[in-house]
């Protein structure tokens, strides 16, 4: 490891202890992460970002807290956050285990278990680059689609990432939400769970990073994480499931509720996720 001389005085400054070496950590394609070495023995992440949104980290600062619930997927502490950074501490990487999928499932279903009192949040957030509108609504179809589906729909499509015919498909089943998606009351989502945000820890522990917090349906974090992939899917929902059973047809819903991240991808990288999206929306 080595000492960049500005990131280390803005450590310092935050965390008042002095910085020993840093070194880049791979991954991530919005923030900068470095690894830092503390005088105190201690080794953390710093994430940066020159000229991020305003209140870019306070919102991830607030998520990670907000997800924190005993008993439930662990999330790093928040050491320090400013408007260009936000600290956490070093979370060693591990290995991808049956007995950690396992625990994975059980203790996301406890954080899913802690129920807000309404879909939304008191405050807007981020996912990726993008705003993220979180007031509430009354019902998880009216939430899911004016605040997750219809926005990023519009961007897709006002960026010319979504055809005219694929747009019109997504749109024919959003008027259909009401039949179609189940109103179990809200739960504590991540709202970004992809395989990137899920960090399998030295410590047999699966940690929750980076997320985009709201109260929504606990499927829509399960459907994500089938989206793009995840090491011992099958068994991190087997004990899901064994915690607290999903309500029947979950599996057939699986599709609407990739919808949302697939529009955001749409958005944010165009490509062919606004095709995936309609192809999903004309199963329905």
């Amino acid at each position: 490891m080595t000492r960049q001389p500005a990131l280390a005085r803005r450590a310092e400054e935050l965390l008042g202890s002095s910085v020993i070496a840093t070194a880049p950590v791979a991954g991530g394609d919005i923030c900068t992460a470095n690894r830092l070495r503390l005088n105190d023995g201690r080794t953390v992440l710093m994430k940066t970002h020159p000229h991020p949104p305003d209140g870019f980290f306070a919102a991830e600062a607030r998520g990670l807290e907000w997800l924190r619930v005993e008993g439930g997927a662990p999330v790093p502490e928040v050491l320090a956050t400013d408007h260009d950074c936000l600290i956490l501490p070093w979370i060693e990487p591990g290995k991808v285990t049956n007995e950690a999928a396992s625990a994975f499932g059980a203790a996301l279903a406890r954080t899913h278990a802690d129920r807000p009192a309404a879909y939304g949040l008191a405050t807007e957030g981020f996912i990726g680059r993008l705003p993220l509108p979180n007031t509430p609504a009354p019902t998880w179809a009216e939430f899911y689609a004016t605040r997750r589906v219809l926005p990023y729909l519009k961007l897709a499509t006002d960026r010319g990432h979504l055809t005219a015919t694929d747009a019109a498909s997504v749109e024919r089943l959003i008027g259909r939400f009401t039949d179609l998606l189940p109103d179990e009351g809200p739960a504590r989502l991540h709202g970004d769970l992809w395989n990137g945000n899920v960090l399998w820890g030295h410590d047999a522990q699966v940690w929750l990073i980076d997320p985009a917090a709201y109260a929504g349906h606990r499927e829509v974090d399960l459907a994500m994480l089938a989206l793009f992939g995840m090491p011992n899917l099958p068994r991190v929902l087997e004990a899901y499931q064994e915690a607290a059973p999903l309500s029947d047809g979950w599996e057939d819903r699986v599709g609407l509720h990739q919808l949302f991240p697939l529009l955001v991808h749409a958005a944010m990288f165009g490509g062919t996720y606004g095709s995936r999206a309609a192809e999903i929306a004309a199963r329905y």
